[in-house]
């Protein structure tokens, strides 16, 4: 844990949040994996968080420590076919991370799971967070579909 970490966590306002994440894009992101959710028997769920609390970080919790936590609080994992799959994003740190279930990573290589996460990652660096949100869930619901 450094400093400067827990200054980059702490200087994202609320606001900004918000204006990344409008309801409307809350909205498309929604109706994406109602969408998605109609094609397979997976579980798809995303979180976009902020940043971590001051405990959170004094005790040097990673985003994929996180994303694995809120996998295992949510019940994504608790589907029939073990195919659940949280896409976690932590705007502090402009991470992404994809935590599939058992069913799903036996079939689907981590690379995979990697380039998704890469290409939201470049589209949120550009600003386009809706298109970042919703690529990362068409990109899921390919994976889900063909496995």
């Amino acid at each position: 844990m450094t400093l400067a970490r827990i200054l980059s966590h702490w200087r994202l306002p609320p606001w900004r949040i918000r204006q990344r994440f409008p309801r409307s894009t809350l909205a498309a992101i929604q109706a994406a994996i109602a969408a998605s959710e109609a094609q397979h028997r997976g579980e798809l769920r995303f979180v976009v968080e902020g940043h971590l609390t001051l405990s959170q970080l004094l005790r040097g919790v990673s985003a994929r420590q996180r994303a694995l936590q809120l996998f295992a609080r949510l019940g994504v994992g608790h589907t029939a076919e073990h195919s659940g799959i949280l896409i976690y994003v932590l705007l502090a740190e402009r991470r992404v991370e994809v935590v599939a279930d058992r069913g799903i990573t036996a079939a689907v290589p981590q690379a995979q799971w990697d380039a998704l996460c890469a290409a939201m990652t470049d589209l949120f660096a550009a600003g386009r967070y809706q298109d970042g949100a919703l690529a990362g869930i068409a990109g899921a619901t390919r994976l889900l579909g063909a496995h």
